[in-house]
């Protein structure tokens, strides 16, 4: 009939129709009460409880209905089957109802229940909730804050308690006029971020993510350069912060757990940007070497979900010459639990427990027939294989079968992630709503989670999994069986669910090859970064180029995008082949497209597919010429790897980690280091026919000309599709100037 919930979903950006707001009040601030009811309800009203420890007060407060319940949900733009989704999860199914109460006064406790009634005279009482509004305080009351720098502005710290608890902190730390900050994981919005607002949480921007400041993988880890010298910052805390760095110092607000003391540590680290990093990935983790074969290109469409779609795409990428290294297979299993191919008949086992590869007979008629053949023979090609995954138990439509089983073991043998009552919680996302999530915090469950997987493996011989998701936890109050709640374990889940998957691989002799698109501190240690779900825009495009940089300044080694988006209408020619270029100047090189429920034209990002849509001649030609210049640099991009991972400096690096005393840099934002050697400047805006690179300090090689340039100075160079500015560094040109030996391209050179 009624529902109120304090604190609401916990969307981390938006408030629901049912909670308080807000749900942490500070003193002299009036609150908004809101209550979802059904249409039914004709009025609700709320006790309202005041006591100070020497009075009590109550007053009566009506609540007013709302016409459309205003949910600020984030919006999930343009098309596909995921901004469907999103749109359906904002439509509520009851109406809303609010009040404001008084003015909270310090030092007070409130109580609060609602009474409703409906038309046909009935009444329902709600629970009584409580509610004790903040303050804050210099006086650290036992509570403790260590941030060894000189740059802490004296009197800045500020404690924020409540009658429970000390629950956040906030303090500044000076910055020079001429200082740049960089890094809070990956950003799509800007290299450099003063002059923002921002915060780091975990959280599923459904594209756009350069227009909105969210993002998959935050972290509370900073650069601070300048021409004079550089140091770092991280907060040691895997809960909520909060950045202000409008002025002339950075203002940091980080979540504390309620108690009655708390301890923050800062970590400061100083040195140039690559010796920051290499203290920070010390500190937290750093990458692991992955194999040679992750440099090749990547290939997926998530509407490849048979053996036979699959197979015709690796054999027309055979058919055309267009090398490809990795296929990704997302829309293979059941996704009810992600662990069977679909099709598959098998015994249900009733208690949960694993199957093996022999437990499955894949009908001949079926979608996957044989698929330990399919991989056998894409191996034989040189195709290494990775299957989607998502760290959810779906739960909606109720399961059967084997997802049905799995959902109640996961339940009765303690698996799942829980709510504050005990009850299993179930994902509050838009995004398999209502789904169980497993409880990776813990190794007994990474094992029993995996363990389902493990034929996969080690049967069918399967490479890695793209760990998709991850971002599914949400509220403060969840309890994770390592102990934390779910305002210190949420940020780590992600982190968890790559390990989870990387251990299983290393279990069975394969290299630890995890694809994921959400983290935080410590996914440097896991496996491969991908950037999300973007449109196939030109601004998509520029900030997943942001995104890169960033994240590599964060420690991701391995890092990745859909090149040219995945979602909505296939990209034109132009952008498709500005963005594979620049592609192949990154950590690692893929293409993948949105599920579009089969309907034509299909949208997969295949260069033949962009090519037959938009009537382009020359689309497959240049494909192959810049997929070839990709196998050439493998090489190149493992030794560099080896050393990023040795020493800290990013294998894809913003220009001031090279040239910190160089002012110029910053107005380049988007050029970048590929490896020691190799200075790269992304062609970013359409029908451009030059292009103007800025060349830092040294002698640069025209990879296309051989000509020889000085720097600093900006050169500006004609740029055909087949080219983009590249430069080498003069010292390193006798290395590799035979990556760039002049191609063939459609019988000429171009």
């Amino acid at each position: 009939m009624i529902r109120h919930r304090p604190f609401g979903s916990e969307h981390p950006y938006a408030t629901t129709d049912d909670q308080r707001v807000p749900a942490l009040p500070l003193s002299e601030e009036s609150v908004t009460l809101r209550v979802a009811a059904a249409d039914s309800v004709e009025s609700i009203r709320c006790e309202w409880t005041a006591d100070d420890g020497h009075s009590v007060e109550t007053v009566t407060l009506d609540l007013a209905p709302v016409d459309t319940a205003e949910i600020n949900l984030a919006e999930a733009g343009g098309e596909g089957h995921l901004a469907v989704a999103q749109a359906k999860a904002a439509r509520g199914s009851s109406r809303s109802w609010r009040v404001e109460t008084p003015e909270l006064r310090p030092h007070t406790r409130y109580r609060y229940r609602f009474t409703a009634r409906n038309t046909a005279g009935g009444q329902r009482r709600s629970r009584i909730y409580t509610v004790t509004p903040s303050d804050w305080s210099t006086d650290p009351a036992g509570s403790t804050l260590t941030v060894d720098t000189d740059r802490l502005v004296p009197g800045s710290i500020r404690w924020r308690r409540d009658a429970d608890g000390v629950n956040r902190v906030r303090f500044d730390l000076r910055l020079e006029p001429d200082e740049h900050v960089v890094g809070f994981g990956e950003r799509f919005d800007h290299l450099d971020q003063r002059g923002r607002v921002l915060d780091a949480v975990v959280f599923e921007q459904y594209k756009s993510q350069g227009e909105h400041g969210r993002t998959y993988l935050p972290m509370p880890f900073a650069h601070v350069t300048s021409p004079r010298g550089g140091w770092g910052f991280h907060i040691r805390t895997s809960r909520r912060s909060y950045y202000d760095i409008t002025g002339d110092r950075i203002s940091i607000d980080v979540d504390l757990g309620g108690g009655a003391t708390d301890e923050l540590e800062v970590g400061v680290y100083r040195g140039t940007p690559t010796e920051v990093l290499d203290q920070f990935l010390t500190e937290v983790g750093r990458a692991e070497e992955l194999p040679d074969w992750v440099f090749h290109l990547w290939a997926s469409g998530n509407e490849w979900n048979t053996q036979q779609l699959v197979m015709e795409r690796m054999d027309r990428h055979r058919t055309l010459d267009i090398p490809v290294g990795a296929v990704v297979i997302e829309a293979w299993s059941d996704e009810e639990g992600i662990t069977i191919f679909r099709d598959a008949t098998y015994r249900i086992n009733a208690d949960g427990t694993a199957h093996a590869g022999g437990d499955f007979t894949y009908p001949a008629n079926g979608a996957w027939p044989d698929p330990k053949a399919m991989i056998a023979e894409l191996h034989a090609r040189g195709i290494k294989v990775v299957l989607w995954q998502i760290p959810l138990q779906k739960m909606r439509p109720h399961p059967k079968g084997q997802a049905r089983a799995d959902a109640e073991a996961m339940i009765r043998e303690h698996h799942a992630v829980l709510e504050a009552d005990g009850r299993p919680y179930r994902n509050r996302g838009w995004w398999f709503p209502q789904a169980l999530m497993p409880d990776l915090s813990v190794q007994r469950t990474r094992d029993w989670w995996t363990d389902k997987r493990r034929y996969l493996v080690s049967d069918l011989d399967v490479d890695g999994f793209k760990t998709d998701g991850g971002e599914h936890a949400w509220g403060h109050d969840l309890r994770y069986a390592d102990g934390r709640r779910g305002d210190e374990g949420n940020n780590l889940f992600p982190v968890h669910y790559a390990r989870a998957f990387g251990d299983l691989l290393r279990s069975q002799g394969k290299a630890p090859v995890t694809f994921s698109r959400a983290g935080f501190t410590g996914t440097q240690a896991h496996g491969i970064v991908w950037a999300g779900d973007e449109n196939s825009t030109w601004p998509a495009f520029r900030s997943s180029i942001t995104a890169g940089l960033t994240a590599s300044a964060c420690g991701i080694v391995y890092w990745s995008w859909d090149l040219a988006g995945f979602s909505g209408p296939i990209p034109d020619p132009e952008l498709y082949l500005r963005a594979t270029a620049a592609a192949v100047f990154m950590p690692v090189m893929q293409y993948h497209s949105e599920f579009n429920h089969h309907r034509p034209p299909l949208r997969d990002r295949t260069p033949w597919n962009v090519q037959e849509l938009t009537g382009a001649t020359d689309v497959v030609d240049v494909f192959r010429h810049w997929t070839k210049l990709r196998e050439s640099l493998v090489p190149y991009l493992a030794g560099q790897a080896r050393n990023s991972i040795d020493t800290g400096a990013p294998l894809m690096r913003a220009l001031f980690f090279d040239h910190p005393d160089d002012p110029e840099t910053w107005n380049h934002p988007r050029q970048y280091l590929l490896g020691d050697d190799l200075l790269v400047n992304p062609v970013t805006d359409p029908e451009a026919t030059t292009w103007s690179t800025y060349l830092p300090a040294g002698r640069w090689v025209d990879a296309w000309t051989g000509t020889t340039s000085v720097g600093p100075q900006s050169v500006t160079r004609e740029v055909p599709i087949t080219e983009l500015p590249v430069y080498v560094r003069a010292s390193a040109w006798a290395e590799l100037a035979e990556i760039f030996e002049p191609r063939a391209y459609d019988g000429q050179r171009r």
